[in-house]
């Protein structure tokens, strides 16, 4: 269930969910710039997008600036993670075409994501809050670093 975007752009933004052309490496670099960033390696990232049901991309020419990825059943639940647009991108709809795009993939599902520091992003795009999340990592985390402590709101 990829996401169908075939290259829309808007902008200077073009959107796709093609990972071929994904410098993985550079990526990293520009999700650690903005404190994204969450330990995977080049190898492990790309897995985790390509192991996706739904992605999104946003490339401002060669450069990833936004993305969004979605794990979904295909009935009736989905999951969005990873959703992130590079700093310089901020506050020009790129999150907001990135999430419309997965729910355009998911009709008739209920929609989850958890946020520590973007709620009204989501608000303003129609989310409610929807109880509590829980999350444990299961002995290391990526097999290879002591569990993250948890965040504090």
């Amino acid at each position: 269930m990829r996401s169908d975007l075939n290259a829309q752009t808007a902008d200077d933004i073009r959107y796709d969910a093609a990972l071929d052309a994904v410098d993985w490496s550079r990526l990293i670099q520009d999700l650690e710039a903005d404190d994204f960033h969450n330990g995977r390696t080049p190898v492990e990232l790309e897995a985790s997008f390509r192991n996706s049901e739904i992605v999104v991309l946003a490339w401002s020419g060669e450069r990833v600036v936004g993305t969004a990825r979605a794990l979904s059943d295909g009935v009736c639940n989905t999951y969005v993670i990873d959703v992130w647009t590079q700093s310089a991108h901020r506050r020009r709809g790129i999150a907001r075409r990135m999430m419309q795009a997965i729910e355009d993939a998911v009709p008739g599902q209920h929609v989850f994501l958890t946020t520590h520091d973007a709620a009204h992003l989501y608000e303003a795009l129609g989310y409610e809050r929807d109880g509590v999340g829980f999350g444990k990592v299961v002995g290391l985390w990526l097999g290879r670093f002591p569990p993250r402590p948890a965040r504090v709101p």
